[in-house]
This record gives structure tokens, C-alpha cells and sequence, in this order.
């Protein structure tokens, strides 16, 4: 977590959380959903305006993480902002050469287990969190259980969040509506 988050915590220490207002696709891309947008449906369903700044998808990657309860959070100054999942709390990439994983926050990642869903998604648990893998390294992928490196089993995707720990929709599960 960066310093000037850390300092803005302890200066004020009391500032309400938010939710539907950050959301992470299954692409690994971050949408900002604002009130017009959260009035029109929830997450992934309506998407919102997608980051493109750089930094401030840094800024996003080094302050993003999970509290006791399994919800994942961008920690905002002061302010936790609650993130909307649409697959799992992390997306990764896979390596051509040595199958290696890296997550859509930049952090390297080894894996513990592999997963498939009914769609024919790849899921990976690892030692740093639970997470998709990127459409565009299916192929890397195919190729690590082809060698017999990943052994994947089957799991309904409504099953996985229960037995990973995460939470993916905060503002559902909080029993949030929409914003009208």
C-alpha cells in the first residue's frame, strides 16, 4: 500500500466505504461505474467507462486488496472502494516460455490448483489468490495441462466464490440495489 494512502488512513480513519462504483472484468480491465450507471443495472451487465490512464491503474493495482470477509477493495486515500468482480479477484497472464503466472495487477504468482467451470473457463488458485485466466493465454494454457504441468477439475462457477473466499458482487452481497 503506498505511504500517502497510509497516511490519509491515519489522518481520517472513520470515512465511509463505497460500493458499485469500482469494477474488474474478466479481462483484467478496470470500470468506473458512476451513479447514472449503477441506475441502469449492476455489474457485468452494464460496465461503465473503462480506466485508461496508466497511472491510475498503478495506483489501483498497488493498493488493491481483500479484508477478513473475502471483498475485494481498491484502498482509495482514506476511503475503501469495493470492487465488483465478474470472474474472480485476480486475472492472469501465462507466460509462453515456462507457463509462469502474472496477475492483471503485475504480481507474480505460483500456481496451487486448476479449475474449470461449466463455460470451459481455466481458474487457477495460487499462492497469492484465486484467479481467471486471460482469454488471449488459453493457448499457453492448453499447452501447460497438454504437458501434464496443470491437472484442472471441474467446479460449478457459482461454487467458487464460497470455496475460494471471495466475494464478488459487495453490493449484492451487502443487499445494495442499484443507485436510483
Amino acid at each position: 500500500m503506498d505511504d500517502i494512502v497510509k497516511t490519509a488512513l491515519k489522518k481520517w480513519p472513520n470515512v465511509p466505504a463505497c460500493r458499485g462504483w469500482l469494477a474488474l472484468d474478466a479481462r483484467g480491465d478496470w470500470y468506473m461505474r458512476d451513479d447514472r450507471v449503477q441506475a441502469a443495472g449492476f455489474f457485468p451487465c452494464i460496465k461503465g467507462s473503462r480506466i485508461q490512464h496508466d497511472k491510475l491503474r498503478e495506483f489501483i493495482h498497488r493498493n488493491y486488496a481483500c479484508d477478513d470477509d473475502g471483498a475485494w477493495y481498491f484502498q482509495n486515500g482514506p476511503q475503501r472502494v469495493y470492487v465488483e468482480l465478474e470472474a474472480a479477484p485476480f486475472v492472469w497472464r501465462v507466460a509462453p516460455q515456462d507457463f509462469s503466472l502474472t496477475s492483471h495487477s503485475g504480481l507474480a504468482a505460483t500456481l496451487c490448483s486448476a479449475w474449470f467451470d461449466e463455460a470451459g473457463r481455466l481458474f487457477l488458485d495460487t499462492d497469492i489468490g484465486f484467479g481467471l485466466v486471460h482469454t488471449q493465454d488459453m493457448h499457453e494454457a492448453a499447452r501447460a495441462v497438454e504437458a501434464g504441468l496443470w491437472r484442472p477439475e471441474p467446479m460449478p462457477f457459482a461454487a467458487m466464490s464460497q470455496h475460494f473466499g471471495f466475494v464478488p458482487s459487495p453490493q449484492r452481497a451487502w443487499g445494495l440495489s442499484e443507485k436510483r
